[in-house]
């Protein structure tokens, strides 16, 4: 029987034994030989260092050696700071992320579809993680054994600084390298970033994923020239308005989209006019009286300048499905009452049909139905019906300029940065990406109801928010791995007097606060979950967060019905701290016979037994976010995680006898856990193994 060894992978190791299995005549007494190696993989002769084309800096083998180092930390649950804990599919890590991206290698390994984050820009004024590279791998692992206060730390990194640019390479390089690992081969990362450091982030990006990965830089149009800009434009400066989200996919392939994106053009129509049904007629009344004066997103809708004059804006109505349920709702429900202003066409109208000013009536000339009314001049009006333009074909939409296909320039986000602060009930003054660009970027490449959203730069959690929001809005499954370093926030700031004390404080409250707030929109509208966004494969009405147009093939069809109670707004707080085991676990020989009365338990005695279950499913590759049961099994606590993924018993007082053992083979579980300390006696611990071959051949035991 093995025991599990709870610590990270040694990643140098793995890569040193995969070179050996490939050219086994590199490897001369244990070590690689390079010169030989470099040989193998040429076709000209190897004579000395080259010259090549590469990207270099002070401390960028010293970053690669941390990447590679393992680490024996693990993850904590903490209950009290979670939300639905033993049910949700979704995990908030509270640490460094360089620990919580090694920590997340055999679990997550080749399973996330979609990163995106949202590092330190290196302004000069931000703050970077200042890793210890100073030591080699065995120094490194004795040191993140047990002591967390030598741990990594975020310090200033300003210009005067002489490895400016250096540090904050060495900061990404490794993180980067373990985030690759996460991707699936059809995964794709998403890394926002200015101007500072975007030419070195490309070009690392270059390396860690490939060039011939890069798929694009998208540009974020984030601002306009007002206040200071102004007069910094009058004194001579190119003041910066947009943003750049580099975009790389795993396995090289370009085209990630898998749904079309627009922008509008300079095409607008309102439409300010509601046509009351009257027989086979209408009667028409101002738009104001059944959507602007009722209508509660209208607060929201006249801070983004979307509502004038009690009009809506078609150029702007996709904006509006993003940030009002109640708008969306009344469009999907009225469009074919919601009518504009517009002139006739060159028809002949009959001495028998009768217009009146008020009163819209149906008129069929050449096999076109048209709504025709009549001014108090005598004008004769037509009124088109929004119906008529969210249900055109998109050539017919393009043809006539209403709408563009979007490319790398994404437009008119400067429309959400006024409002950004506000997003998610909390005040974040370090910064916040728009819901509405993380939005986007999952429409756009079409995430799975089940696909895994990773952001390991969480912050205020804008990510959380958008995956939940859009799980909301058409009853998807989609999970997020959250990860934030509790940096201490401002004394001074907003934050830090409303009671908040680190940024993961602040992101954990964020989800709290938008994930009850979405489920209280859905029961209170008592809308399924979907119902406003179904429509055919084709359609692309189905779009509540485009910018500016909203562009559909098809009405809506029937909705998947999905009650609010289905929908996650939960999360898993997972804290990363020193092992749970102590120094005689990992190194016994380091340990005096002096000193052996004080390692009678090899686990720390601060831990819990659901400490050690978390440890157990690091170890051994196992979903952090499976659900967990808790049973009691003859006086002593059993969890099953996943119905049979594996049972776990920690006693350590010698509680586990073979009565027990073989109450648990009866689950038959993938895998069986116990504690050396719980086993009743020798002979108990030596026939487990037969009995679970007895009753449960294939489980796997391990014991720490």
């Amino acid at each position: 029987m093995d025991k599990l060894k709870l610590h990270t992978p040694n990643l140098t190791d793995d890569n040193r034994a995969k070179i050996a299995a490939l050219f086994p005549h590199c490897v001369l007494e244990g070590k690689i030989d390079f010169d030989l190696l470099k040989q193998e993989l040429s076709n000209s002769i190897i004579d000395g260092t080259q010259e090549r084309y590469q990207l270099n800096w002070v401390g960028k083998r010293e970053a690669l050696l941390t990447a590679n180092a393992p680490i024996a930390k693990t993850l904590r649950p903490c209950r009290e700071e979670s939300v639905d804990f033993d049910s949700t599919e979704n995990l908030y890590i509270e640490g460094d992320n360089l620990d919580a991206l090694k920590l997340l290698q055999e679990t997550y390994l080749n399973k996330v579809k979609m990163i995106y984050i949202d590092p330190p820009y290196n302004t000069g004024n931000d703050f970077i993680y200042e890793d210890d590279f100073a030591e080699n791998t065995a120094d490194y692992l004795q040191r993140s054994n047990q002591k967390d206060e030598s741990g990594n730390r975020l310090t200033a990194n300003p210009e005067s600084n002489g490895r400016f640019h250096s540090d904050w390479l060495s900061m990404m390089y490794p993180r980067l390298k373990l985030a690759r690992n996460l991707l699936r081969d059809d995964g794709v990362i998403f890394i926002s970033i200015d101007d500072n450091e975007q030419a070195n982030l490309k070009r690392l990006c270059d390396e860690v994923f490939g060039e011939q990965n890069f798929v694009t830089t998208l540009h974020v149009h984030m601002s306009t020239v007002q206040g200071q800009k102004v007069s910094a434009a009058k004194a001579g400066n190119i003041v910066k308005n947009a943003e750049y989200v580099l975009v790389y996919s795993k396995d090289g392939r370009k085209n990630i989209a898998k749904n079309v994106l627009y922008d509008s053009s300079s095409y607008d129509t309102h439409y300010s006019i509601y046509l009351e049904p009257d027989g086979l007629n209408y009667i028409e009344k101002p738009l104001s009286e059944f959507v602007i004066s009722d209508f509660n997103g209208r607060e929201i809708a006249e801070r983004f300048g979307l509502i004038k004059k009690d009009t809506i804006s078609i150029k702007n109505m996709a904006l509006l499905y993003s940030v009002s349920n109640e708008f969306r709702k009344f469009i999907h429900e009225n469009s074919a009452n919601i009518a504009r202003d517009d002139n006739t066409s060159a028809i002949t109208i009959p001495d028998n049909v009768s217009l009146q000013s008020g009163y819209v009536t149906h008129h069929k000339a050449e096999n076109r139905d048209y709504l025709l009314t009549i001014n108090s001049n005598g004008t004769i009006r037509q009124r088109i019906l929004l119906s008529e333009k969210i249900n055109q074909a998109h050539d017919f939409l393009n043809t006539y300029g209403a709408v563009t296909i979007r490319g790398d320039w994404w437009g008119e986000f400067y429309k959400d940065m006024g409002n950004v602060s506000k997003e998610g009930d909390i005040t974040f003054a370090n910064g916040k990406k728009p819901i509405r660009l993380i939005k986007q970027i999952v429409y756009m490449l079409g995430l799975e109801h089940n696909d895994i959203i990773l952001d390991f730069f969480s912050g205020s959690a804008t990510t959380a928010h958008a995956v939940m929001q859009l799980n909301a809005e058409d009853g998807g499954k989609r999970k997020f791995i959250m990860v934030q370093i509790p940096e201490a926030c401002d004394e001074k700031s907003e934050a830090f007097k409303a009671g908040y004390k680190t940024i993961a404080d602040i992101g954990k409250e964020r989800i709290r606060r938008a994930g009850q707030k979405i489920k209280q929109a859905l029961v209170q509208e008592a809308l399924p979950v979907g119902e406003a966004l179904a429509s055919t494969t084709e359609s692309t009405l189905a779009i509540p967060f485009q910018t500016d147009v909203i562009a559909a093939k098809a009405a809506p069809t029937a909705a998947p019905t999905t009650t609010p109670t289905a929908i996650d707004i939960g999360f898993r707080v997972l804290k990363i701290d020193s092992s749970n085991m102590n120094d005689v676990y990992y190194s016994p020989d380091a340990i005096s016979k002096d000193d052996l009365h004080t390692f009678i338990e090899n686990i720390k005695p601060d831990r819990t037994d659901e400490d050690l279950l978390f440890q157990v499913l690091l170890d051994w590759g196992v979903d952090l976010s499976l659900p967990i049961e808790r049973k009691t099994i003859d006086d002593k606590t059993v969890f099953i995680v996943a119905n049979d993924a594996i049972v776990a018993c920690f006693d350590r007082n010698g509680g586990v006898t073979e009565a027990f053992i073989t109450e648990l083979a009866t689950l038959k579980p993938l895998r069986a856990v116990f504690c050396d300390a719980g086993f009743a006696s020798d002979s108990v611990k030596i026939n487990i193994e037969q009995i679970f071959k007895l009753l449960s051949p294939s489980t796997d035991i391990k014991t720490i």
